[in-house]
């Protein structure tokens, strides 16, 4: 086996977290994780690679079954130190096809064909002598090694573990990889260095690479996010009517029309950030929080993403857009309607007022049977504030969020959805652009890259990087 770059194999007892690992720090979802002991049968090799280049390959393995009988055989013969690792080999050739010994087999083969090994177990567990007979067999591989103490449930018996683990390895760490962030994933890497000298150099280069690559997806998301919400807030939709004015039936059918529209867009957007930072099988249980559970439009995704009265005023202030009637609507309207009145419907349609209500509507066409009512652009000035939010919450939700956690995502309370918070300048600048959009004009380049900067700065804020 080439060793470009460097090799891991994830070992332990069944169970124990293997395959989390694997997947957190592979950062790889189609890693096949299960409380089920067993789940893993076969040694399976989850490279992580950016741009063409693999920075490390781990392997998941099968959890030791028969450990305390591979090092009875290993011990039937009586061998010097420097002849053990041999010793593990002929045990491999004499025990391939012997079913008995599968799972020592398929976890043995790769560190003996050059990986490091990460022993993993479960610091919530008592450490027991039965573990001895894994942690021998390993040290007999010859390959550097170190320990990883995963907190799979509440206790905690981690002090014991440490005592153990430091006879048998050369590093022991704790590591959750249901809870770990970037910067815990970054301090285990540079642990991971320090295993063999021929990897030091490979391993830095890589925390280099990672580093960057996490940069390079906050600028994606950044990019993605300034493109979709400037089109869901110019959007326009429209539909035919049959008389000189808009029935009552048709009022509400181009609205749903016009809101659907953005649902997709916001939808869309959370598909492509999901794609970005590798999660695009958890897209759907993120969709139940934020679209089943808290529309879009409703009153509870105003109250936790929407900006205060005051804030409000800040960004109409520093963007110089305040006026003295619409200080007179911001203050005295309703929260979700700040500003944003639905304005006299072409043709004598009447005036819609109320919570659903969020652009203004005309009455298209010159002949009879060819007009046509038309939504949008969005005129809501706290609306653009709840999208941006509502985004940035999903985006730092997925970036941080390791993949070996497969459980539904859940909105926080709204003491943690208002810590999302928007700078003054930041209010002010964002409302230049919101109010562009207002007037159903198109940005300028200049206007979106500075719109995608003020995002990114944002992010920034709640997504670790180096």
């Amino acid at each position: 086996m080439s060793l470009e770059y460097p090799r891991f194999a994830v070992v332990g007892h069944p169970n124990k977290g293997k395959s989390s690992i694997v997947s957190t720090l592979a950062h790889d979802e189609s890693v096949q994780i299960s409380n089920i002991p067993g789940t893993t049968t076969k040694q399976r090799a989850f490279p992580l690679k950016i741009d063409d280049k693999i920075l490390y390959e781990l392997y998941d393995t099968p959890g030791f079954q028969r450990a305390r009988a591979t090092l009875a055989w290993l011990k039937s013969q009586d061998v010097s130190a420097h002849n053990r690792p041999d010793r593990i080999k002929r045990f491999i050739y004499e025990h391939r096809d012997d079913p008995r010994f599968h799972d020592e087999v398929e976890l043995l083969e790769p560190i003996m064909a050059g990986a490091g090994i990460i022993y993993v177990v479960d610091g919530s567990k008592p450490y027991g002598v039965e573990y001895e007979a894994e942690m021998e067999i390993l040290r007999w591989t010859g390959q550097p090694s170190m320990a990883l103490i995963n907190l799979i449930d509440d206790s905690n018996y981690v002090d014991e573990w440490r005592m153990a683990l430091g006879q048998y390895f050369r590093l022991v760490r704790l590591f959750n990889p249901m809870e770990a962030n970037f910067t815990q994933h970054i301090a285990l890497l540079e642990s991971m260095a320090q295993l063999k000298e021929e990897w030091t150099s490979g391993v830095k280069e890589s925390i280099e690479i990672f580093g960057r690559y996490q940069e390079q997806k906050i600028d994606d998301s950044a990019h993605l996010i300034a493109k979709l919400t400037i089109d869901a807030l110019s959007h326009i939709s429209s539909i035919p009517i049959s008389t000189e004015e808009a029935t009552e039936e048709e009022q509400s059918r181009v609205v749903e029309s016009y809101k659907s529209q953005i649902r997709s867009t916001e939808r869309k957007l959370h598909r492509k950030i999901a794609k970005i930072w590798n999660h695009s099988s958890i897209d759907s249980s993120i969709d139940i929080a934020l679209f089943q559970e808290m529309d879009l439009f409703s009153k509870e995704s105003e109250s936790l993403f929407g900006l205060s009265k005051r804030d409000m005023l800040i960004a109409s202030v520093t963007s110089g857009a305040l006026t003295g009637s619409s200080v007179d609507l911001m203050l005295g309207g309703s929260t979700f309607m700040l500003g944003a009145a639905i304005g006299g419907l072409a043709g004598g349609a009447g005036m819609m007022w109320g919570y659903s209500e969020i652009s203004d509507m005309k009455i298209l066409g010159q002949k009879l049977g060819h007009k046509r009512v038309e939504v949008g652009p969005m005129q809501n000035r706290n609306f653009p504030y709840i999208l941006l939010r509502r985004t940035i919450y999903y985006t730092q939700e997925v970036a941080n969020r390791p993949h070996a956690d497969r459980t539904d995502i859940e909105i926080e309370s709204a003491d943690i959805l208002k810590s999302i918070s928007l700078a003054d300048g930041e209010k002010g600048e964002l409302e230049k652009i919101y109010k562009l959009l207002r007037k159903g004009n198109t940005p300028k380049v200049k206007m979106v890259e500075n719109y995608t900067t003020l995002i990114r700065g944002i992010l920034s804020r709640y997504i670790e990087s180096l």
